[in-house]
């Protein structure tokens, strides 16, 4: 794993960088990490996101009604079913 250093980081970073550290409960490095992954892999994730989109979220109000008609019997809960 490859390791960097980075120079010249300013009081008012170093100290939300040491904030955003004790928030997490996380060391300064990793606490970095995270920023930047969360950060820069962001887009990826919203690309796999949006490659899948068409698979849901998109019922319309008919269609869920008709499901949630069609799963009602599912919701009842029979006693006789939990006694030995």
């Amino acid at each position: 794993m490859k390791s960097i250093t980075i120079h010249g980081i300013d009081n008012d970073l170093d100290k939300k960088i040491a904030e955003k550290s004790k928030e997490y409960g996380l060391s300064q490095n990793r606490t970095v990490k995270y920023i930047l992954q969360s950060t820069l892999l962001a887009d990826q994730k919203a690309a796999k996101k949006k490659a899948f989109s068409d698979l849901f979220g998109k019922w319309t109000s008919q269609e869920k009604a008709e499901f949630e008609n069609r799963i009602k019997d599912f919701e009842k809960i029979d006693e006789s079913d939990w006694k030995k």
